[in-house]
């Protein structure tokens, strides 16, 4: 029996059997992997713009819930692979930002045979400049609408509500004690040698201006993965979906023509 729904955003997060997730759509099925302090908001223009013709799933990637000593890259992707199973997915196409696209990466290297494609946008996994290794100014919402803010190409995508949501986050000792956890758990989990492994088709999309994981970032995934292709996103940071989604969904959307329509 399907479990009981919360509102959120203009979709209904459904809660089942210990996951937490968004559905929509019918069609060849692709999972949306958030990042570290993503939200589920941030793939809204990606759902609106291709629901009517995929099934889309969005899973709550557990940060606050998996026990802090487990707690890393590797466990979410056991997380994910759990997820698929449950819901009796085979040839997915897995599509991450940040955090997500490093998950994405260590599930497919792990799980090959249950990935078609893989879609990578400003991805972890070689090299980021995040955060650091602490908050140093954290009661400061200033300083932490400055950081948000440096996510993007334009400050003006740094919501309040984005803002507020970070502020919350990182003022929260346990949350903070977990994002600082998962983020030097990425950092520590270079996936150079790893990354060639993956021989399925890759689309790369990327800001030109992300400061964050930087241009160079996005050649080096190139040249690693076999079977790639790289996409640049002008006047853009770190979150091609969020602050150019029309963009971010062409390339996207011919991807996806190219890959899965016969």
């Amino acid at each position: 029996m399907r479990g009981k729904l919360i509102q959120k955003m203009k979709y209904e997060v459904i809660e089942d059997n210990g996951f937490k997730y968004i559905e929509a759509g019918k069609g060849e099925t692709l999972v949306l992997l958030h990042g570290l302090m993503g939200e589920l908001s941030n793939w809204e223009a990606t759902i609106d713009s291709f629901k009517d013709r995929y099934h889309i799933l969005v899973p709550i990637l557990p940060i606050y819930e998996l026990p802090l000593l487990t707690l890393g890259v590797k466990s979410l992707s056991k997380y994910v692979f759990k997820f698929i199973k449950y819901k009796k997915l085979n040839q997915v196409v897995l599509i991450g930002n940040s955090l997500g696209g490093h998950v994405g990466l260590s599930f497919t290297v792990a799980h090959q045979a249950y990935v078609k494609a893989l879609v990578l946008t400003g991805s972890s996994g070689l090299y980021e400049n995040a955060f650091g290794g602490s908050f140093p100014r954290r009661e400061s919402y200033e300083y932490i609408k400055e950081k948000v803010a440096y996510t993007f190409y334009d400050p003006a995508t740094a919501t309040k509500e984005l803002v507020d949501e970070v502020f919350k986050s990182v003022n929260d000792r346990s949350r903070v004690i977990r994002i600082l956890a998962l983020a030097k758990s990425a950092i520590r989990h270079n996936m150079s040698k790893e990354i060639p492994k993956i021989t399925i088709p890759v689309s790369l999309i990327w800001g030109m201006q992300d400061k964050v994981t930087p241009p160079e970032v996005a050649h080096e995934f190139h040249e690693l993965l076999p079977n790639s292709e790289l996409n640049w996103v002008d006047k853009c940071g770190h979150a091609p979906m969020m602050e150019r989604p029309e963009v971010f969904n062409e390339y996207l959307g011919k991807f996806l023509n190219r890959i899965l329509l016969k």
